[in-house]
């Protein structure tokens, strides 16, 4: 196992934010690289000079430093000194603390990069660690214990692994879809001129959305079915763009679809519901059994 420690403000938040990474063994914060080894949270609110700061046991098999410099430099300023968020003091200083020297050629790579990438200079330390004196008990997963507890580090970025596997398995523009509420170009889906017998399902969760018995050529360049199947959909008011719409999203994952409208077939009902292909998972018929989503094969009896 490998070990680096970072300072990045209050040290909560930093621990809870690490520890969501596969790859990352173990966490815990405590007071970096001040004038003495031993240290009270109190003295060191008074100033000791010590960083806030957490140890991080990683296997460089499942992440590299680069990939946790690169994380990390996703939730501080780095050209913020001695303040994070509306944290302020020289506890709060940023810094990157090394044990092996071969470690510091990789963070002064990752350094200069993000720098500039930024275009401005940063006051992040990078120093070999002198001393880390464990903080107290209460302070060790604080977030865990009291998830209403202050944080300066967005919460969103605690869900980050998550997005990156969903990225990783979904794909690009499937993510940017779902997640992002963008619109795949016009023509170019894969399920727009398409008309294999079976369900659609959320490529996020696999939860049933439509079926083919639904779909038709509305000609408008993307996939356009006339209903769903039951009560898979959330229906929103969507101003977005200078447009008065109604988006589509599936219920349990949230994932944007597209949007409904009403021009379509009357002898169906007179909606249009267009959705994006890169937000659909194509079961074909002969497949729904195998891959658990046989309760559905009912919809298709008298084809």
């Amino acid at each position: 196992m490998k070990e680096i420690y970072l300072a990045g403000g209050c040290f909560w938040g930093a621990q809870k934010f690490f520890d969501q990474f596969d790859g990352v063994v173990k966490t815990e914060v405590g007071y970096a690289n001040g004038p003495s080894h031993e240290v009270s949270y109190e003295e060191v609110c008074k100033s000791s000079g010590h960083a806030e700061c957490v140890y991080i046991q990683y296997d460089e098999k499942l992440i590299s430093l680069e990939k946790l410099l690169e994380y990390y430099f996703m939730v501080v300023d780095p050209t913020s000194l001695n303040q994070q968020g509306h944290d302020v003091g020289v506890q709060y200083r940023t810094g990157i603390y090394y044990i092996k020297e071969e470690d510091k050629e990789i963070i002064q790579k990752v350094y200069e990069a993000k720098e500039k990438e930024m275009g401005k200079s940063f006051v992040v330390e990078v120093l070999p660690l002198d001393n880390f004196c464990l903080a107290e008990e209460y302070h060790q997963k604080y977030l865990d214990k009291n998830p209403g507890g202050y944080c300066h580090i967005p919460s969103f970025y605690f869900q980050l692994a998550d997005q990156i596997k969903l990225r990783e398995r979904i794909g690009e523009l499937a993510y940017e879809v779902t997640q992002n509420n963008a619109t795949e170009k016009a023509f170019t889906g894969e399920y727009d001129d398409f008309s294999e017998k079976g369900i659609y399902v959320d490529v996020v969760s696999g939860e049933v959305l439509f079926g083919s018995k639904d779909k038709y050529n509305s000609g408008c360049g993307w996939p356009a079915f006339t209903k769903p199947i039951g009560k898979a959909l959330v229906e929103k008011r969507d101003t977005s763009f200078g447009m008065e719409r109604i988006e589509v999203r599936s219920k349990e994952a949230n994932s944007h679809l597209g949007h409904v409208f009403t021009d379509g077939p009357k002898e169906a009902g007179g909606l249009r519901y267009c959705i994006n292909s890169a937000a659909l998972r194509f079961i074909p018929y002969e497949k729904m059994e195998e891959e658990g989503y046989g309760a559905y094969m009912n919809l298709f009896e008298g084809e």
